[in-house]
């Protein structure tokens, strides 16, 4: 049985939010209760990698946290024979992903993905990643994405974009929290998760994440999914 996500229920002092044992704990719980379209963005993008890939290709899922994108490209490979590498920094995280998810093919690893030498490879899945990577580091990584993608190769990424001043999408954002309320979370506990992710969670434009693909080399991006302030781009390089 899921745990559910109680961490902010209580009033308490707030600090930096970080992926620990007991955001491990309730993750599933709070990452669906969070998400609008989490439930589609997960299976779907495991669609779209697994087709991607033929025998013998390489994926990596950086920033896999329990595996669900991880999973959900392996259950969708057949009989092809690839290799997915998801990569995490939390060892708490990684310590359960290997426990939930046992697959011929698939690996974990723990590392900063800023760091990591990564391997070619054919497709790179990086689902609610980004926006936790520092913005002036964000460029150098995506760049090193795609240098290790092989001609033809995909980027996924999924994130939550960042609200307009005024008008149109800023109305996203007030939507968002009315999503968290109506899935049990408090007011309280809204306020709290925001300002404990505040330093740690910034948010690009969608135009930003446009610019930053088309700088890094990428040819064709795509919008394949969007709900509210969260949005899921296919980038070919």
């Amino acid at each position: 049985m899921k745990e559910r996500d109680s961490l902010f229920r209580d009033p308490q002092q707030i600090v930096d939010f970080a992926f620990d044992q007991r955001v491990v704990d309730v993750f599933p719980d709070m990452i669906r209760r969070s998400i609008p379209g989490y439930d589609t963005i997960i299976p779907v993008s495991g669609l779209i990698l697994a087709n991607h890939l033929q025998d013998g290709d390489l994926c990596y899922d950086l920033g896999c946290s329990l595996g669900a994108t991880t999973l959900a490209i392996a259950q969708r490979l057949d009989a092809k024979r690839c290799r997915i590498i998801g990569v995490d920094n939390s060892e708490a995280m990684l310590n359960k992903a290997r426990k939930l998810l046992d697959h011929p093919g698939v690996e974990f690893q723990q590392g900063d993905i800023r760091a990591k030498q990564l391997l070619p490879a054919q497709a790179v899945a990086m689902n609610f990643t980004l926006q936790f990577i520092p913005p002036d580091e964000r460029a150098a990584l995506v760049k090193k994405i795609y240098a290790c993608l092989k001609p033809g190769g995909l980027l996924l990424i999924s994130e939550k974009i960042q609200s307009a001043a005024d008008g149109g999408e800023s109305n996203f954002e007030s939507i968002h929290k009315q999503y968290k309320l109506a899935n049990g979370y408090s007011d309280l506990e809204v306020s709290q998760k925001r300002s404990a992710l505040e330093k740690v969670m910034i948010t690009d434009s969608l135009e930003a994440h446009r610019q930053r693909l088309q700088q890094a080399g990428f040819t064709t991006i795509q919008l394949w999914f969007r709900c509210l302030n969260w949005a899921s781009l296919l980038a070919f390089k």
